[in-house]
C-alpha cells in the first residue's frame, strides 16, 4: 500500500493555497496549516501543527480561533470527526463533546468553505502515506497485492474506513464499525456482556473496543469478582495491566486484546480486504507490546476455513500521530473540486 497514491494525480498539478485541516477526536483537537506537497508518494506538507484539550474549550471554533489568532484567515477548511455529516453540514455523532456546524464554524472563524469528513475515512487517506518506520507488523506477510485496505481504531469511540483502489484512483469507504452489536466467543466475554446489558439495552463494539470501552470491561470484571472499582481512567487501567500491578486490570486489557483481534478478523471478511490491516487510534500504540504478546493474533485468525485467508493479509499498528490531519488535507485535495462527490 506505501506505493499507492491517496489523492488522484490531478490534485497534484493545481496551485492550492494553504488552508486549514482539522482532526476532531473525543479528547483532543488536532489543527494544521496545510499546504500541497511537490511528492506525489507525500501531497500534503505542514506548514504548522497544534494539539488542544477538548475540555479546555467551548467548541471548535474557539480552538480554530486560537490557532490562527490575529493573522490572516484561509479561504478553507477541512474538518475530520467521528460520526455522519449531514447535507446541511451538522454532523451525528455520539463521541464528541459539542455540536458541530460547518456553516456555524465559518461564520464564528471567518472562513469561507468548511467542509466535514469522517475521521477514519481522512485516515484511510492518509495510511498511504506511512513509511514502513511508521507501523509494528503483527502478522501477516510484509507485503501485501493493492486491494482493499482497512484502517481502523479504538479511541473515544472504535472507527474503522476502507481504502478501495480504482482504475481512476482511490475511494474510501466511510464506516460505523463500531456501532454493530458486540459478538462474544469465550464463556468470560459472554458474561461481561449479560454485565453491560444491565446498563445498556444495545451493547455495540465500541462499548468494549475503545478508551470508554475498556473502563467497561473493567467495571464488568469488578462486579463479576464483587469488587468494587478503584481505577477510574483508560490510562489509569492501562498502566496497571502493563506494569502487573491489577489482576483485573491486566485482565481487562487481555479481553479488550481478544475481542479486537477477533472483531477486527470478522471486518477483514466483510470488506474484502486483501491489502492489509492498519491499527490506528490513540490507545494501541501505548500497549504495543502487550498487543503482540496477547490473543489479538490468535482470535483474528481463529475464522475456521477462512484462516488461510486472513495469514495472507499484513495487520500492522500505525504510529503516527499526525495521520488525521494529513488525511483530512488529503481528502481536501483530492475533493475540493467536487466536494459532493
Amino acid at each position: 500500500m506505501a506505493a499507492a497514491h491517496s489523492v488522484p494525480a490531478h490534485a497534484l498539478h493545481h496551485a492550492v493555497p494553504p488552508f486549514l485541516a482539522a482532526d476532531v477526536g473525543g479528547t483532543h483537537v488536532r489543527v494544521a496549516r496545510v499546504q500541497a506537497g511537490l511528492d506525489p508518494d507525500h501531497p500534503v506538507q505542514l506548514l504548522e501543527y497544534r494539539k488542544f484539550r477538548n475540555a479546555d474549550y467551548p467548541g471548535l471554533s474557539a480552538i480554530l480561533a486560537e490557532f490562527l489568532g490575529s493573522g490572516p484567515r484561509p479561504a478553507h477548511c477541512v474538518v475530520a470527526t467521528a460520526g455522519v455529516a449531514r447535507e446541511d453540514g451538522t454532523v451525528i455523532t455520539a463521541n464528541v463533546p459539542w455540536p458541530l456546524s460547518a456553516r456555524r464554524i465559518e461564520q464564528d472563524v471567518g472562513l469561507e468553505q468548511v467542509y466535514i469528513v469522517n475521521d477514519f475515512e481522512a485516515v484511510a487517506y492518509a495510511a498511504a502515506q506511512v513509511d514502513a518506520s511508521g507501523v509494528l507488523q503483527l502478522t501477516g506477510p510484509a507485503t501485501a497485492p493493492r486491494g482493499p485496505t482497512l484502517v481502523v481504531g479504538p479511541g473515544t469511540g472504535l472507527g474503522a474506513a476502507v481504502w478501495i483502489p480504482t482504475p481512476h484512483g482511490a475511494v474510501v469507504l466511510a464506516t460505523e464499525a463500531g456501532q454493530p452489536t458486540l459478538a462474544s466467543t469465550t464463556e468470560l466475554e459472554m458474561a461481561i456482556v449479560r454485565q453491560m446489558q444491565r446498563e445498556h439495552a444495545h451493547v455495540s463494539v465500541e462499548h468494549a473496543l475503545s478508551g470508554p470501552g475498556l473502563m467497561n470491561l473493567y467495571r464488568a470484571l469488578c462486579a463479576l469478582d464483587g469488587q468494587t472499582p478503584t481505577l477510574t481512567t483508560p490510562d489509569a487501567v492501562t498502566a496497571a495491566a502493563m506494569a502487573d500491578q491489577d489482576p483485573t486490570a491486566r485482565l481487562s486489557l487481555e479481553v479488550f486484546c481478544g475481542l479486537l483481534g477477533s472483531t477486527i478478523g470478522d471486518m477483514a471478511l466483510q470488506y474484502g480486504v486483501t491489502g492489509g490491516v492498519y491499527l490506528a487510534g490513540g490507545i494501541l500504540p501505548q500497549i504495543r507490546e502487550f498487543l503482540l504478546n496477547s490473543t489479538f493474533v490468535s482470535r483474528y485468525l481463529n475464522k475456521g476455513p477462512m484462516r488461510e485467508a486472513l495469514e495472507r493479509i499484513p495487520v500492522k499498528v500505525v504510529e503516527h500521530g499526525q495521520l488525521g490531519v494529513i488525511g483530512a488535507a488529503s481528502w481536501y485535495l483530492g475533493h475540493r473540486d467536487h466536494p459532493n462527490a
